[in-house]
């Protein structure tokens, strides 16, 4: 089946995602909650798209719409843009400190809406994505709590998690990068816990926290190695080398 993406004919499956099928296409449309890895938000509204089946166009969220039939799509025709331009202004609203919510609003020209209060400060649009991956990838050390203007993303009590295992998936997908992570040459710190690195015992590269190593081994039934992923190729192709006396 094709589609028409700004004037670009686009083959496709029936039900895949719009957004896929533009990016596979080389056509960018702005996301902030889309991750790859973590699909199906439809959280942030950012990637919008004007799609006409031959009924009229309509608006639709391009991350969670699946195409049922051909039809034509603009990502940036000007009521693409003004839509965008709103939601942008609403987080911008919501995380003043964002940089990269202040360079799409300046993209988008996104009104300054002055009726509405900013939040004092924060880079947080509560997406979701970093509870998802600790929930997923992770251990479940954080979660959203409270309600409506109090709403945030912090771990129980907002004390230092004992189960946290501090992988930081949680800061490596945040959009906005609200979560803080700092790093020394043997400690990471994040969620107020300070973790010891572990180093590739060959080259020396930090291959993550004690606590994360000990889980990958615990779910993987294997012996806890330290060596990083080309060491542990290397060997591996050394063996087999030696094996096979190649």
């Amino acid at each position: 089946m094709n589609i028409t993406i700004n004037g670009m004919t686009c083959a496709c499956e029936k039900g895949e995602f719009l957004l896929a099928v533009a990016r596979r296409n080389g056509i960018q449309i702005p996301t902030l909650c889309h991750h790859p890895a973590l699909a199906g938000q439809g959280c942030c509204r950012v990637c919008l798209a004007e799609v006409d089946e031959g009924r009229g166009p309509k608006i639709v969220v391009s991350c969670v719409y699946p195409i049922q039939r051909e039809c034509r799509v603009e990502t940036e025709s000007e009521r693409v843009c003004k839509d965008r331009g709103m939601v942008l202004a609403l987080l911008r609203k919501r995380a003043p400190d964002s940089q990269r919510i202040a360079a799409l609003c300046r993209i988008y020209k996104a009104p300054e809406l002055p009726r509405l209060s900013a939040a004092d400060a924060g880079k947080c649009i509560l997406c979701g994505l970093c509870v998802r991956a600790c929930t997923e990838l992770s251990v479940g050390a954080i979660s959203t709590v409270n309600r409506g203007v109090l709403k945030e993303i912090a771990t129980p009590y907002h004390e230092a998690s004992h189960v946290c295992v501090g992988c930081g998936a949680c800061a490596s997908v945040c959009p906005t990068q609200a979560i803080p992570i700092a790093e020394t040459a043997d400690t990471r710190v994040i969620w107020d816990k300070t973790f010891q690195l572990v180093h590739c015992a060959q080259c020396g590269s930090v291959i993550g926290t004690r606590e994360e190593l000990e889980m990958a081994a615990k779910r993987s039934g294997q012996k806890l190695e330290a060596l990083c992923d080309r060491c542990r190729k290397a060997a591996t192709a050394q063996i087999l080398a030696n094996v096979y006396g190649k």
